[in-house]
């Protein structure tokens, strides 16, 4: 527990810093070397499994993705859409020379499947903060709001973490998790409301004028109810592979993707709830 709370601790040092000293460039730079660890650990998931994505060319790949909507605002280059689809057509010219007959389906899929999953997903981290013409939230609202997004979703694990093993009694889904609980998903989301009301409370003046505590805390319960799905959509990858972690890069917390695994789902919630263009 001692290592997992000094982690975080840093990783969340790391994430303001950067931010705080490089704006909305750092963002976007956190958001895409995030993507891009964050493939490469569920491609090694996806070739334990015996999947075959090809990992080299899907992690550049992943890499502009997720880094597109910043390129569209800062050069006109053509958005996400374009380079999935360019993505497809690569991989499935590179399977017909480079994959066994038996694993050939299952090379494209994996591999599609983690750009849409991974890269696509944490695509809207930059979304959020990437400022566009005319735009009624000022750059610092729109990381802030990314801020919000991401302290929601993973204050919900240390939420659900804390009062599962203090009062946790009746397993969530025993199959997939089995340290999961529903009382530790119901205090998980408690928490999120609260950080997200906090957050709000702190940013005012930089937030959008409607973005009270009141609103942040109603919006926040949603994003925790999906984090803690997509924290068990990786326990499931993870199952498939037969591995516990995703990686070991991360003291006392695993890999990169046992750190960015609620946020794939939330990302691109949080952008829809937040109505941003």
């Amino acid at each position: 527990m001692g290592k997992r709370i000094l982690s975080t601790v840093l990783l969340w040092g790391v994430v303001f810093s950067t931010i705080w000293f490089f704006r909305t460039t750092g963002a976007v730079v956190l958001a895409t070397l995030l993507s891009v660890l964050t493939l490469r650990e569920l491609y090694q998931l996806l070739g334990g499994a015996g999947l075959a994505p090809f990992h080299r060319f899907g992690m550049a790949f992943g890499a502009l993705i997720t880094i597109a909507p910043w390129l569209h605002a800062q050069v006109g280059l053509p958005a996400s859409a374009h380079a999935l689809a360019l993505a497809v057509i690569v991989f499935s010219i590179r399977i017909l020379g480079e994959r066994d007959p038996a694993t050939r389906v299952e090379a494209l899929a994996s591999t599609v499947f983690g750009l849409v999953y991974v890269a696509l997903m944490l695509q809207y981290l930059v979304r959020i903060v990437t400022p566009l013409p005319g735009d009624v939230v000022t750059p610092d609202g729109r990381l802030l709001l990314c801020v919000w997004v991401v302290a929601v979703a993973k204050f919900c694990d240390v939420g659900a973490l804390l009062t599962g093993l203090a009062i946790g009694r009746h397993h969530m889904a025993p199959q997939i998790s089995p340290k999961k609980t529903w009382e530790g998903a119901v205090g998980g989301v408690v928490v999120a409301a609260g950080v997200g009301a906090l957050v709000a409370w702190l940013g005012r003046g930089t937030l959008p004028p409607h973005f009270n505590p009141l609103i942040g805390a109603l919006l926040a319960a949603p994003v925790a109810v999906v984090a803690i799905v997509s924290d068990l959509i990786e326990s499931i990858i993870k199952r498939r592979a037969a591995l516990k972690d995703s990686g070991g890069g991360v003291p006392g917390i695993g890999g990169v993707f046992d750190v960015s695994d609620s946020l794939l789902l939330t990302a691109p919630l949080g952008y829809f709830l937040l109505g941003l263009p």
